[in-house]
């Protein structure tokens, strides 16, 4: 066989599959915009079953501000929108959003600008003021599913029925919006894809059970923009199955995505760095530590058999759950993954996220006895970041991790 004819026949790496489909989203949306259709801002761990279902076209700011940030902008972008008066302790996430909105240009990535946003609080309360700023200041329409924090392990049938009524609000309100209708078996299909794709998104990372682990951790970090923008379209769950049998293939073979040497594992617990994220890598890969387990990646995996069952499990985002599930979901993945540390970022911009952090250090350590190191940071604004302290703090969890392992 030529060259030629060999690469042909060969299979797509599922990482240039992913980035296609990321690369299609935005011009998807700037298609739309120039035809002249309405194009939405969109809350990320907003029911994307129903726009989906509807064919309406949505980005998402907080993937943009990710992107802005680990190329570089976010100090710029955060200075804008502190100088339009917005704090500095607010989300950088919602600062750079909020920049994006007045200059409308940003040479890291650029976005259509919205005609409605799309808002819903599972995440954080800060989401509501924030895309009210937008729908304010734009003069547009803002529509909001509110899930309130849930102080009970599961989500109760009035909680349910309560997110259930807002659902379907939603969809009334798309509908005079766009013009577009709410279509029952479309709705079905998009549930049954984001199921094949949630799953397989899931299993991916699960792999990270392995030792060595088939794939660098902050792999996920670079994936995981598909799991937020696309769960409901075929190619995204061909894109993932497609990268869970290149891990399964990698476990069997005994090789990795992580070029460094594997001597420890830990879970990274939090919001990436985005600004510093070849230096957050680099330090742990020099020090042979590969992340094998993360909340965050996995947030985005929405599982569900029915229609109750989706509402109930846009119920369980990390940020809306009580304190005991929280815990549990760490302690899961410490112990299926086979970790030897954790690593807890403290992220300024994210105060739902890191105020119960502390809390939640104390019992991973508690419950499993492995070592901890906590650093500060952000998920987006460069300032809020010392290279030093971080390092410093991986060397002495890295010692530690070490004696552990001699101990033994």
């Amino acid at each position: 066989m030529s060259n030629v004819e060999a690469n042909v026949d060969a299979k797509p790496k599922a990482r240039d599959l992913l980035n296609k489909i990321v690369a299609d989203h935005y011009q998807g949306a700037w298609d739309a915009k120039n035809a002249g259709e309405k194009v939405g801002w969109c809350a990320s761990n907003f029911p994307q079953e129903i726009f989906e279902t509807m064919g309406i076209k949505v980005v998402y700011p907080e993937n943009q501000a990710a992107a802005i940030a680990a190329k570089g902008g976010g100090e710029r972008m955060c200075e804008t929108a502190e100088n339009n008066g917005y704090s500095n302790d607010i989300c950088a996430y919602a600062r750079i959003s909020l920049a994006y909105m007045d200059v409308k240009d940003a040479p890291e990535l650029n976005m259509p600008q919205p005609d409605f946003v799309l808002c819903c609080n599972n995440i954080c309360n800060c989401m509501i003021k924030w895309y009210e700023n937008i729908a304010k200041e734009l003069d547009i329409p803002m529509i909001l599913i509110d899930i309130p924090y849930n102080n009970d392990y599961d989500a109760e049938e009035d909680r349910i029925a309560y997110v259930r009524g807002q659902f379907e609000h939603a969809i009334k309100q798309l509908e005079e919006i766009t013009g577009k209708k709410w279509d029952d078996k479309k709705f079905e299909e998009v549930m049954e894809i984001s199921q094949r794709t949630g799953r397989a998104w899931l299993e991916a990372t699960s792999m990270c059970k392995y030792t060595p682990s088939p794939f660098s951790g902050f792999d996920v970090f670079n994936h995981m923009a598909v799991a937020v923008c696309a769960r409901g379209k075929k190619e995204s769950a061909e894109a993932f199955e497609a990268l869970l049998e290149e891990f399964k293939e990698n476990v069997k073979e005994g090789k990795s995505t992580f070029k460094g040497e594997e001597k420890y594992r830990v879970m990274f617990e939090g919001i990436a760095c985005w600004p510093h994220l070849r230096h957050t890598f680099k330090t742990l890969k020099d020090a042979g530590v590969n992340v094998t387990g993360t909340v965050y990646a996995d947030a985005f995996g929405y599982i569900y058999n029915n229609t109750n069952e989706l509402m109930q499990a846009y119920c369980r985002t990390p940020n809306a759950i009580n304190f005991e599930r929280s815990a549990d979901m760490r302690l899961k993945v410490l112990r299926e993954n086979n970790c030897d540390g954790a690593i807890i970022h403290i992220n300024r911009s994210c105060k739902q996220w890191s105020g119960q952090m502390y809390e939640l250090e104390r019992v991973i350590r508690e419950e499993t006895g492995i070592p901890t190191a906590v650093f500060d940071g952000d998920q987006a604004d460069p300032r809020n970041f010392s290279e030093a302290q971080y390092d410093t703090r991986i060397q002495g969890l890295v010692e530690v991790m070490a004696a552990n392992k001699e101990a033994k």
